[in-house]
């Protein structure tokens, strides 16, 4: 009976204990990256795989000598090619997060060649890890202020080996611990994080520390790092509690050790990663000596170079307002160097050495804008969880794209291309595709997308529209026919109906709709209205006519009469030329005239002649190549001809027609503006040039 019950209170104990440590844990992510099974390590912490997480990638496992950790007993890898490989954790957004990655390599390849790689937090490059030690982990720590639902961390190759890692870490962080004025544009990258005064080379995390920030140990020894001590200093503790319940909330266990300089200073030298840079600086001071009733502590902080540090005179004492009570002084921003050297040293009236806990030194990294059409491209695949196309996480655009995307190259890159052919992908398309304003292509043929075509309009810069194979049905958009770039349109085998738009059947484009049975072109008779506009015009057109022969044989009879009457015959040819500038304005693009002179650089490149004057080569702003036609007649025939030519031109179109953009009339200069045709003339073609 009395096992039965020893072994019950065993089993609530453990229960007791699990429990413990899944309440202490909210907002931790902890991932074995590489490892198949769920479990909780010897300190309390819950490990997961990561291949829910993750994208793509190969496991390895790793056989190490001196390495208890299961953790780092596994990694995922991934290839040496230009994607990037995104993990991507749920997060509270205005939340501050402190991000871990550690990367074990084992010579898991078998090639004994130190992999390089990058890092990125989301679109933000964070660090290059390089490895110098198969057997020691290298481990990145940062603290950010979550902005979005969603945090990733991104891997992409550097220049050797292949990306890897062995764990990811995510720690939320509780009220304003941490909290800076400049989080929205930077995170913290950790450069020192510093146990002073530590009994042996083990780190305290987990659970002395309930954020789990890992506190290393002043005992471990590396190259170029907590050097230059000083003679005298020595190690001191106490197992008296030590109040730690304010600002950054540092461990008891840390702030029960410390430095002091028995000599009347503390010393240290260390090289800080990424610096020089501004950094976040804290220094963590708690009174555990028990001091004599005349004995003071006070000391001055000391940095060659930066006399300002001298200013401030710590008593921990008296600044903590107690003894075993904790004491934070520190900086927000405050430019550091690489090889950074610091003393405490202890002012003239203080009777005892300086005193340190412990020291975190955090540099600022501006975060990247990232695109501009991240958040639409966020909601487009969160309708396709499942689908792996959707799954390659972190920006669209930086560091490196999705596979399936093209962006700009501008600092906030935008979407100009996706292409999605073949991906089985289903229902109606998204309306997230018409909300990328600088889309110019879009393919998303050879799926089975269902529904209506949606209106694009709002991307006005789409050139290429792939459409075809799928199951789309309704009408025709007549917004298509408004995009003004628009070059192929490829809708062909899908259910749509109806009739072709005019707008869109008038474009001089690549258009393929065969496999629509429902589909065919508008009614070729002419409506009511355009026999009115036709009538009007031969009716208009006679009428000129008529008042032009009037016109020549009064000039015959009249030809020797004085200047007077040829001041009256110039009014109708005024008027005849008001007549055609408004037909052909109706429906031709009126360039300007600077707008011409930018485009040919001031008619510099002569590419030949035409009826009425002379043809330069030019390209608009837009990057369409054109031929402008420069007429060099302006007589009343020339202009009659011009304008003539300006209204047949902008009502006729033709795939074996060069396309007729507009016209400019101004400062006495008439133009046409021409698409510019390459590989020479038909002349030259036909009688060789």
């Amino acid at each position: 009976m009395a096992s039965a019950a020893a072994t019950l209170l065993l089993h609530l104990q453990l229960l007791l204990l699990l429990f413990s440590f899944s309440a202490a844990q909210p907002g931790f992510i902890s991932l074995d990256c590489g490892g198949a099974d769920d479990y909780t390590d010897g300190i309390g912490i819950q490990w997961t795989s990561d291949t829910k997480l993750v994208f793509g990638g190969q496991t390895a496992n790793l056989l190490l000598q001196n390495q208890p950790q299961k953790q780092y007993s596994t990694l995922r890898y991934f290839p040496a090619d230009t994607r990037k490989y995104c993990y991507t954790m749920n997060v509270r957004t205005r939340t501050r997060y402190l991000v871990r990655a550690s990367f074990l390599y084992g010579n898991f390849d078998n090639s004994n060649v130190y992999p390089k790689f990058d890092l990125s937090l989301g679109a933000t490059p964070w660090s290059t890890v390089i490895i110098d030690d198969a057997d020691t982990p290298v481990v990145e720590e940062a603290i950010i202020l979550a902005a979005t639902p969603t945090l990733s961390v991104c891997l992409s190759n550097a220049s050797t080996g292949q990306p890897f890692i062995s764990t990811l870490e995510l720690r939320q962080f509780n009220g304003s611990l941490y909290y800076t004025d400049y989080e929205a544009r930077f995170f913290l990258a950790l450069s020192a994080r510093i146990n002073f005064g530590a009994e042996d080379n083990k780190s305290v995390r987990y659970p002395d520390d309930p954020f789990d920030r890992i506190w290393e140990s002043d005992s471990v020894r590396r190259a170029n790092y907590l050097v230059d001590v000083a003679p005298g200093t020595q190690k001191v503790s106490t197992t008296n509690p030590v109040f730690v319940g304010t600002d950054l909330e540092p461990p008891e266990k840390v702030m029960q050790t410390a430095v002091v300089g028995r000599n009347g200073s503390l010393n240290y030298r260390l090289d800080l990663e990424r610096f020089p840079g501004n950094a976040w600086a804290v220094s963590y001071f708690a009174e555990i000596e028990d001091l004599a009733p005349n004995d003071t502590r006070k000391f001055k902080l000391v940095v060659p170079g930066m006399p300002l540090f001298s200013k401030p005179t710590v008593d921990v004492e008296e600044n903590a307002q107690g003894k075993y009570r904790l004491y934070q002084p520190g900086y927000t921003n405050i430019s550091l160097p690489f090889v950074f050297s610091f003393e405490f040293r202890k002012t003239n009236d203080s009777s005892k050495g300086p005193i340190l806990n412990a020291m975190e030194i955090y540099k600022h990294v501006q975060i990247t804008m990232g695109s501009q059409d991240a958040n639409i491209m966020a909601s487009l695949v969160s309708r396709y969880p499942q689908a792996s196309w959707a799954r390659e996480g972190g920006d669209p655009c930086l560091p490196a794209s999705w596979t399936w995307v093209q962006c700009s190259s501008e600092a906030a890159p935008r979407v100009f291309s996706i292409t999605l052919s073949g991906k089985n992908i289903t229902g109606s398309i998204p309306e997230e595709f018409t909300k990328l304003s600088a889309l110019v292509e879009l393919k998303l043929d050879g799926n089975s997308f269902s529904g209506e075509i949606p209106d694009f309009s709002g991307c006005r810069n789409l050139q290429y529209i792939h459409l075809e194979n799928n199951q789309l049905n309704g009408d025709l958009p007549s917004s298509l026919g408004d995009l003004p770039n628009l070059k192929e349109l490829y809708i062909q085998n899908n259910r749509l109906s109806g009739h072709i738009p005019r707008a869109l059947s008038k474009k001089s484009i690549i258009f393929n709709w065969s496999g629509n049975n429902g589909l065919e072109k508008g009614s070729e008779s002419i409506s009511r209205s355009t026999i009115v506009e036709i009538v009007c015009a031969v009716v208009g057109a006679i009428l000129l006519l008529a008042i032009a022969i009037g016109c020549c044989l009064c000039t015959r009879k009249k030809k020797r009469r004085p200047s007077r009457e040829t001041v009256v015959l110039a009014a109708p040819a005024k008027k005849l030329g008001s007549y055609f500038s408004e037909v052909a304005t109706e429906s031709a693009h009126r360039f300007a005239l600077s707008e011409i002179e930018d485009a040919t650089d001031k008619f510099e490149k002569r590419i030949g002649s035409g009826g009425f004057g002379i043809v330069y080569y030019g390209k608009l702003a837009d990057g369409r190549e054109i031929a402008v036609k420069l007429l060099t007649n302006d007589s009343y025939q020339g202009i009659r001809e011009f304008l003539n030519e300006v209204a047949l031109l902008s009502r006729i179109h033709h795939r074996n027609l060069v396309t007729f953009f507009g016209y400019s009339q101004q400062d006495g200069k008439n133009i046409l503006v021409y698409e510019f045709m390459h590989n020479g003339t038909l002349k030259e073609h036909l009688r060789g040039r």
